[in-house]
């Protein structure tokens, strides 16, 4: 009888050393049951370690539920573990799936909105980087309460969505990437150029809208402040901007636009032309980067009243009409006639 339960015990000892051994293999063992080159496991926020280890079990990125869960526990990590899209190619163990989680190394799509775009374009940009639809984020772009803490009387996002390049998931979709993008403008306007701005009599619209007009006017750095200091010299004198981008903007809003200036596309009624109206538009008509935005606060020092295009993306600069009419005849008239 003894001799009996010995055996048992030593076959039992072996049977749980042998279990032990094959939890341990598919804990750290690197596993890969998906086909393709690569897959994505979405886990919506809220999602439990129990339905987690599903969907990645049914993946093909661990081998079954229980192994993720025991490698979860074991780690300490099963309270953790962080919702979000992940993308997995190689093989992993379910102990590197569960760092990956609990370090939320989600994947996230690239999209680089450039600098100068009005909300229309920037929907195009957000559409083709497949991460929703022009409409959802023209839609996203509408919520003018995300303005609030910086123009808390907006009528529009416009110019408050930061040119830069996000890094965003799948799942942030129209609104992540707009809260982003506003977060993103509160930053980079920050207290030290909100200051300057209120120093010079300037609202953060005000500043933004001049800026906006820069980033349409030139690309060109040094150029941005002289540009500036005209805007500024004519705000000063009472003299209307006749800045091109706004009958521009002008002619897009009311669905006129071909892609050409015509003079009397220059009489166009609308509140963002400034051949006719004095100061500043009601908003800014596009997004302007920070380099922009500086120099609507800081012009330069210069008496220029007016610039004219030399056609290679640079202008020349005249403080008198007479000088700024010469200037016209020779990159202008005589520019084209040869």
């Amino acid at each position: 009888m003894f001799r009996r339960l010995l055996v048992l015990t030593v076959a039992l000892a072996g049977l749980a050393a042998g279990g032990a051994c094959l939890i341990r293999n598919r804990l750290v063992a690197p596993y890969r049951g998906f086909e393709g080159n690569e897959v994505f496991v979405d886990l919506p926020g809220g999602t439990g370690v129990s339905e987690m280890a599903r969907r990645l079990a049914d993946a093909g990125v661990v081998s079954d539920p229980w192994t993720f869960r025991i490698a979860a526990r074991l780690s300490g990590a099963d309270r953790h573990l962080q919702a979000g899209e992940y993308r997995f190619a190689e093989p992993v163990s379910a102990f590197e799936v569960v760092a990956k989680l609990a370090a939320g190394e989600v994947f996230t799509h690239p999209i680089t909105f450039p600098e100068g775009l009005t909300i229309k374009e920037m929907s195009g940009v957000f559409e083709k980087s497949g991460l929703g639809t022009a409409a959802a984020f023209e839609k996203a772009a509408a919520d003018i309460t995300l303005a609030a803490g910086f123009d808390p009387g907006a009528k529009s996002l416009e110019g408050y969505l930061f040119p830069s390049t996000y890094a965003l998931g799948r799942q942030a979709g129209a609104s992540g990437a707009v809260r982003a993008m506003v977060e993103a403008f509160d930053h980079a306007f920050d207290p030290e150029l909100r200051a300057e701005a209120a120093a010079r009599g300037m609202t953060v619209r005000e500043a933004v809208t001049l800026a906006s007009l820069i980033e349409k006017e030139t690309a060109q750095a040094a150029e941005r402040p002289l540009v500036s200091a005209v805007y500024h010299n004519r705000l000063d004198q009472r003299i209307p901007l006749q800045c091109d981008p706004t009958v521009v903007y002008a002619l897009m809003r009311a669905g006129k636009w071909t892609g050409n200036i015509r003079k009397q596309d220059l009489q166009i009624k609308s509140p963002f032309n400034t051949y006719v109206n004095p100061g500043l538009p009601p908003t800014p008509i596009a997004s302007p980067g920070r380099a922009s935005i500086e120099a609507a606060i800081r012009p330069a020092d210069v008496p220029y009243l007016y610039f004219v295009s030399r056609n290679d993306g640079t202008h020349v600069f005249a403080a008198t009409l007479e000088e700024h009419n010469r200037n016209v005849a020779t990159w202008q008239v005589q520019f084209f006639k040869k």
